[in-house]
């Protein structure tokens, strides 16, 4: 029932005035945005519809000339995702993952091996992308119901709703890629989607549930401005336990910095979980709850609650 009228024909060349009117259009429209408001990204949705690489990447060369000389971060939507669309040899820097959306509510519902769905989650050279500016993961977006509408249709709320909110921002915050939060998301925005004006609800700020996960964001963009290992592309399981659904993956950089990530996936607490193959001994900082661990001969017994990611920041000097 909706139309956004004829489609754009990109090839269509006018000889008496000597150029390609559909692509002249999109190139000044997208300057003028460029000029007129200072963008500083661009991305394009239904990428899969307008089916031109060719073209997207000539009108994402003459955005970068208009911008210059600030930088301009381009990325594509496109369903499902395409690994060639971005990276070196692709039209724009970036891909929506919209796979992070699924695989992440399949952990919460669970549906398949929650195990293997981390593992998809935190790194997307498993679909072909080769470098983490490549791709954007998100919980949600404009798309989706928000994840606290999602949790409310499986009959989860308060605590438990706000424990699996922590836990993707976890997830989203140190995987591979680029980390992208729709707005409300950060201090737990609930109302399901919809086409009518849907503003946000501010007032949600003055409930401590909502202001401990907008706290719990901050912590975790602070850790990864700090912290080059969770920007780097460079990802690694070193521990899983399907009896336990519980999983451990590494982050670092080759200058030395290094996060560890334990997650339990499961509804169970665990109580002592023995983690017996730490990637390096000594002292690491879990950065959400402010507390030092003591790793010795790849030995680490800590309390592990249910749904909930221990965030571990080597601290070689300590």
């Amino acid at each position: 029932d909706q139309s956004w009228g004829p489609e754009f024909d990109y090839d269509h060349y006018d000889e008496n005035y000597e150029r390609f009117p559909a692509r002249d259009f999109m190139r000044d429209m997208v300057n003028f945005w460029i000029t007129e408001y200072r963008f500083d990204g661009l991305r394009f949705d239904a990428v899969k519809q307008l089916d031109n690489p060719e073209v997207l990447g000539w009108i994402v060369d003459e955005a970068g000339l208009a911008a210059k000389p600030k930088p301009l971060f381009t990325c594509a939507e496109h369903i499902p995702e395409k690994s060639d669309l971005s990276g070196l040899e692709g039209p724009v820097d970036s891909s929506w993952r919209v796979s992070f959306h699924y695989n992440f509510l399949d952990i919460l519902k669970g549906e398949g091996s929650a195990i293997e769905k981390v593992k998809e989650l935190i790194d997307p050279t498993k679909m072909g992308f080769q470098s983490a500016q490549d791709v954007v993961n998100y919980l949600t977006s404009h798309d989706q119901n928000r994840l606290m509408a999602n949790l409310a249709d499986m009959e989860i709320f308060e605590q438990a709703a706000f424990k699996r909110a922590k836990l993707g921002a976890v997830l989203v915050m140190t995987a591979m890629g680029v980390p992208m939060i729709w707005m409300g998301e950060e201090f737990g925005a609930y109302k399901h989607k919809t086409l009518d004006p849907a503003p946000l609800d501010w007032s949600l700020l003055d409930s401590e549930p909502n202001v401990g996960l907008f706290k719990y964001y901050k912590g975790l963009i602070a850790l990864r401005k700090e912290n080059a290992a969770i920007r780097s592309d460079n990802v690694s399981v070193f521990h899983e336990n399907a009896d336990t659904q519980v999983i451990g993956y590494m982050r670092w950089h080759e200058m030395g910095a290094q996060v560890a990530v334990i997650v339990n996936c499961s509804d169970n607490f665990l109580a002592g979980y023995q983690v017996a193959d730490m990637p390096e001994d000594g002292t690491w900082h879990e950065w959400t709850k402010n507390f030092d661990v003591t790793v010795e001969g790849g030995q680490l017994m800590m309390d592990l609650p249910e749904y909930e990611a221990q965030v571990l920041v080597w601290s070689p000097d300590l």
